[in-house]
């Protein structure tokens, strides 16, 4: 019978455990990750660990949309800071950094990845389909940013240059380079000029 712990524990048990699915899942994928090893990780039995997930994929589910909401609001505090178009082109450069650590972020297509979606239930599925449309929704709700083409077409520029990162070990140059050059030179075509206080502030710098 797994032991009675302390409101702190469960805190501290709960991230160690967050934190070591994380780190597994980028290393080996959904499926080679084991509970048991999850668990010796997080210093707890593997019956205590259903104290805190009902199961494995529940765990995988928070994982995901823990780091997305992270994510999102890290991106959200950068275009709030510059409030123009050259902070959103920060906030995509914040985003790609992000997902380069996290490959399961964009591995959606994969066998590995299938699996998992097909042992969530129901309201797992529906939670992660919202934490993904909170990111879509960090490029669309800002009243001083306006695109300069049809707003579908603009998210779709965006997804293709964030999800370029799948070919990271096919380019001839380094992938980060290759994104922010495609970041700096695309934002003025996305997104109308705005007036802001500090004109000769760069977007470019890191």
């Amino acid at each position: 019978m797994a032991r009675n712990f302390t409101e702190r524990e469960k805190e501290n048990i709960k991230r160690s455990l967050l934190e070591a699915c994380k780190r597994s899942w980028t290393q080996y994928g959904y499926k080679k990750t084991s509970v048991d090893e999850l668990c010796s990780q997080a210093g707890i039995s593997k019956g205590a660990f259903y104290l805190f997930f009902e199961s494995k994929e529940a765990l995988f589910c928070e994982v995901l949309c823990s780091v997305q909401e992270q994510i999102c609001n890290a991106a959200s505090e950068v275009i709030e800071k510059h409030k123009d178009k050259y902070g959103v082109a920060k906030a995509l450069k914040l985003i790609y950094r992000e997902y380069d650590k996290n490959n399961f972020l964009y591995d959606s297509d994969s066998t590995d990845f299938t699996i998992l979606m097909n042992k969530l239930s129901e309201e797992q599925a529906n939670k992660i389909e919202r934490s993904n449309r909170m990111g879509r929704q960090l490029f669309l709700s800002h009243p001083y940013l306006k695109f300069r083409v049809d707003a579908d077409l603009a998210m779709s520029v965006i997804y293709s240059l964030i999800i370029n990162i799948k070919n990271k070990d096919i380019l001839p140059h380094d992938h980060m380079e290759t994104f922010d050059f495609m970041v700096d030179h695309l934002i003025d075509s996305l997104y109308e000029s705005q007036e802001v206080k500090n004109e000769d502030r760069s977007y470019k710098e890191k």
